[in-house]
């Protein structure tokens, strides 16, 4: 019975570990599609009223492509807000209504993260963003260090930036 029973959990570890490896193959995937190398120009007018540069952002930044009517983003709007605290972050909302209704709902989640509004999808396209969520984490030289189609974790993202602001 012991010897079935540890049987048992390789088997299961295998599985599990066969399970991530597919898990973040698929994920390498999805990502191809991202920039790589310099960051596109990305500039807009924020929810707040304010411009947004990133030739003029402190860096390393995350980028957040998402959108309200995204349920994987609404999984990571926590972990971006508490990001906001400690990094430079700028999100971009891609396809979320007008300007007011994306102001209500940022207002309604408590959210303090800077926000652009891209209507028309026209910042995704230039950013080569077909799906969200998607998160870039921009180094202090102005390239890309890494890039995430689908959900990321809160500390694999802070790890990013940590790791890109080095």
């Amino acid at each position: 019975m012991g010897a079935n029973r540890k049987s048992g959990w390789k088997a299961t570890l295998l599985q599990i570990g066969v399970l991530l490896v597919v898990f973040f193959a698929i994920q390498a995937w999805r990502a191809r599609e991202l920039p790589d190398g310099p960051a596109p120009p990305l500039a807009g007018r924020l929810l707040t009223g304010g411009q947004f540069a990133l030739a003029d952002a402190e860096k390393p930044l995350l980028v957040h492509f998402w959108a309200t009517w995204c349920p994987v983003c609404k999984l990571e709007e926590g972990s971006i807000d508490a990001l906001a605290r400690d990094y430079a972050v700028v999100s971009v909302a891609l396809q979320s209504g007008t300007r007011d209704e994306l102001r209500a709902y940022v207002r309604e989640k408590g959210l303090d993260f800077p926000v652009i509004e891209d209507v028309d999808g026209e910042l995704a396209r230039a950013w080569g963003v077909s799906g969200v969520p998607a998160s870039l984490v921009i180094d202090r030289a102005g390239r890309i260090a890494f890039r995430e189609l689908g959900y990321t974790s809160g500390i694999g993202l802070r790890i990013r930036l940590w790791l890109a602001g080095r």
